[in-house]
């Protein structure tokens, strides 16, 4: 995931805590809201995943859920709201490249409304 951080940090301007963090609240939005064996297996792809699953794992997660709530707890981890759509952005572009459309459009169209927010 260093090669995604690093994008984060050089084309939206978050600090590399701020990506790292930002990568996993998106990657356990999506185990929660998404197929849950095609989001494994899309995670099983992605080297170093995990880990950015554990860093955002410390935020406590709010109250709120859904595409919302991972909105909000990108924010309390410091991102402005225009920095929240491009991390989300750019994240999805990379698990495209890595993991391809089929993986992520199947994902994306399992969760309601995702789509609109891509």
């Amino acid at each position: 995931m260093d090669e995604l951080v690093e994008r984060l940090v050089a084309n939206v301007g978050v600090t590399r805590t701020g990506a790292e963090q930002s990568i996993g609240i998106i990657l356990d939005f999506l185990k929660k809201e998404g197929p849950a064996d095609k989001v494994q297996a899309l995670i099983d792809k992605l080297p170093g995943a995990e880990a950015c699953l554990q860093a955002a794992s410390g935020d406590g997660g709010g109250f709120m859920s859904g595409v919302m709530g991972a909105g909000m707890r990108m924010m309390s981890a410091g991102l402005s709201m225009d920095q929240v759509q491009a991390v989300t952005r750019e994240t999805i572009t990379y698990v495209r490249e890595k993991a391809g459309e089929d993986t992520i459009g199947e994902i994306v169209a399992a969760v309601p409304g995702l789509s609109q927010f891509l």
